[in-house]
Order: structure tokens, then C-alpha cells, then sequence
């Protein structure tokens, strides 16, 4: 056996377990299938609070680092960019730019403080990419996304779907700037957030018919609370290799349980309540009691529970998980090694069935 791989073999056991990797869609990129979300950096978590956090995630396996240009969240012009800069400080001292992979976005439209107004033009796309590696400090970008669409369609909690011929920027518009950027060697691949099956199928049939590169992945919301993904995206990552990012598998903090009997006014729920009120309703807190009860008989916390729940599934890529604390962060990656049995994901489907997404 090599001898560097057989230490970080002895690590990793010592450390209590093994990381788990994936494919990045069609790419060459194995990543991780736990990924560090960072939009509490600038906000909730300082910058050396931050950089304890990176550096912890990359020595427990964690090779997967996504953020946005927005971010700090909640969104506001003081703190935007400042999460982007805080990694970008890391990684400046960090370096070993090879050994781990940066994954941001692009603001879709409604920022107003941003560029004038945030779109996913040709020029707002480039200037957004020129603005992430600067903050980042580096010379590419492993994953870029669109942070949601152009359009106006089901996101961010939205059911019903109103019908409406403005499209806004074009899809073709925003591709094509994202290839230049790939041609360019700022960023090496794209995928899509918060996007639907139609949105998903036209980035393809464009990318085909104009023999430009392909979506790589998809970041939506996926959890016990909201399991929407499952209908209609999770064939499409299936069938054309477009693997789910998970963000958002703890419901904003909601299925680790702290959040039953009290909301503190400095939790994640607590700062940004108005901002992701479908998170804390009724119904999300009476399924989740009743997720906690399966978690204790299990001699699980409902942290582990959820998270490994997500980690089960055939279509994801990698989890994303956020912490404030490096206690909570030890217990996120360490979910990577809890292996549920068939009678617990049975009693799982059991309450998503009496109370089917009450976070969309």
C-alpha cells in the first residue's frame, strides 16, 4: 500500500470514521459527500471563527466548500461579499488551492444594492465572476451557479405556479456568459439553484444544441421537512447525471430539535425568522417531534437522524451543512457514518406520509 494514503487511512479511523465521496455530474471531481455552507460567515461566525472552520472541515475529509455572492445571510448591503472574503483570507493562508473545491453564485434578480440591480445577464454574470474571485482570492472557481432564476417560477417555498410569459434574460444569454467564463479559465464548471424540472431541461436542450457545456448539478432545498425535490428533479439527476446539493437538510435549525420550545433571538431562526418563516409553522414543528421520537429510540440525535436521512439518498451529490459553532460542525460531518436501518427510513416515510412537506 502507498504509504501517504495508508496514514490518512490510520487518520481517518482515528478521527472515528471515513468521508464518503461522489462524482460531480459528468466531471472528474470527487467531492465530498458532506459540504461546508457558509453563509453564516460574516455574520453569525467571525473571520477566525470561520477559518476554524474550514480548516476543521478540510482535516475531517470535507473537500467541498459552497458559498454565494450574496452571503452573509440575512442578505443585506453591509455584509455582501464579506462571507466570500472571509474564505478568501483562508485561503490565502491555507493555499493547497488543489486539495478542495469552491462552489458560489450568482445573485438572480431583486438585489438591488448589487450591480445596479441583480440580473443574469451576460455583463451582470461576468462582472459577478470577476467580483467572487477577487473576494476569494483566487484564480478559478470550481462550481458557479445561479443562486435561483431569471424568471418568475416555484421557489423558495413557492407552490402554486402563476402563469406568465416574461422570461426576463434569457436562459441562452445566461449559458453562454457562463461558457465564455469557462473558456476563459474562470470557472471550470456551472450548475443551477433553486431551479425546477422545466428550468433544468432547457439549461440541457441549450447546451446540446449549442455544444456548450452541461449543468453539473442542482441545489435545491432537500429534508425530512421538504421533500419536493423527489418529484419530478430526482429522475431528472437519475437520468442525465445531475446530482442533488442538499441545502437546508436541518430546516433551518428546526430539526435539531432546539427550536421546540423557544426561538432565541440570536439563532439562525432568530435572525433570519422573517426571511424563511416556511420553516416554522405548526405543522413543521408537529412533524418533528415526531422525527425526534424515532431519533431517541434510536439512541440518535435528531440531528444525526436527519442528516443521515438525506445522505441515504440514491440522487444526492453532497449535503450541505452549516454550523456557528465547532460542536455542531463535528456533529454534521460525523453524520456521514450513520448508516440507517430499512425499519427506521420505513418509520420516516411513515410521518412524511401523514405530513408531506410542510417546508417547501
Amino acid at each position: 500500500i502507498n504509504k501517504p494514503i495508508y496514514i490518512i487511512i490510520i487518520l481517518t479511523y482515528c478521527l472515528g470514521g471515513y468521508m464518503k465521496y461522489k462524482k460531480l455530474g459528468n466531471t472528474k471531481l470527487n467531492v465530498s459527500q458532506i459540504c461546508l455552507g457558509t453563509m453564516t460567515f460574516g455574520e453569525q461566525n467571525s473571520e477566525k471563527e470561520s477559518h476554524e472552520q474550514l480548516s476543521y472541515s478540510l482535516e475531517n475529509g470535507v473537500n467541498f466548500i459552497d458559498t454565494a455572492e450574496m452571503y452573509a445571510i440575512p442578505p443585506k448591503k453591509e455584509t455582501q461579499g464579506l462571507t466570500e472574503e472571509y474564505i478568501g483570507t483562508w485561503i490565502e493562508k491555507y493555499k493547497k488551492r488543489d486539495s478542495y473545491y469552491i462552489a458560489t453564485k450568482v445573485a438572480g434578480p431583486g438585489m438591488d444594492y448589487l450591480r445596479g440591480g441583480s440580473r443574469l445577464s451576460k455583463d451582470h454574470v461576468s462582472k459577478a465572476i470577476d467580483g467572487s474571485l477577487k473576494r476569494l482570492k483566487t484564480d478559478y472557481i470550481d462550481l458557479y451557479q445561479t443562486h435561483w432564476p431569471e424568471r418568475q417560477t416555484n421557489f423558495f417555498g413557492r407552490l402554486g405556479y402563476t402563469y406568465s410569459d416574461e422570461l426576463g434574460i434569457s436562459i441562452e444569454e445566461t449559458l453562454m456568459a457562463l461558457e465564455d467564463a469557462v473558456q476563459a479559465g474562470k470557472i471550470r464548471y456551472i450548475g443551477v439553484s433553486n431551479e425546477t424540472p422545466w428550468g433544468v431541461q432547457e439549461y440541457l436542450r441549450l447546451a446540446n444544441s449549442k455544444a456548450v457545456s452541461k449543468i453539473q448539478s442542482i441545489q435545491n432545498p432537500y429534508g425530512l421537512l421538504n421533500r419536493i425535490y423527489e418529484v419530478g428533479l430526482a429522475e431528472m439527476s437519475h437520468r442525465e447525471n445531475i446530482g442533488l446539493l442538499a441545502y437546508s437538510p436541518l430546516g433551518f435549525g428546526i430539526l435539531t430539535g432546539k427550536y421546540l420550545k423557544s426561538v432565541p433571538k440570536k439563532s439562525r431562526l432568530g435572525l433570519y425568522g422573517d426571511w424563511f418563516t416556511r420553516y416554522n409553522n405548526d405543522k413543521c414543528i408537529d412533524a418533528t417531534k415526531r422525527y425526534l421520537k424515532v431519533a431517541e429510540k434510536n439512541n440518535l440525535s435528531l440531528t444525526q437522524l436527519a442528516l443521515a436521512f438525506v445522505n441515504t439518498r440514491p440522487f444526492l451529490t453532497s449535503n450541505i451543512i452549516g454550523a456557528t459553532t465547532i460542536d455542531q460542525l463535528k456533529e454534521n460531518i460525523a453524520s456521514i457514518n450513520i448508516e440507517l436501518s430499512e425499519e427506521i427510513v420505513n418509520e420516516l416515510n411513515e410521518i412524511h406520509d401523514d405530513i408531506p412537506n410542510p417546508a417547501p
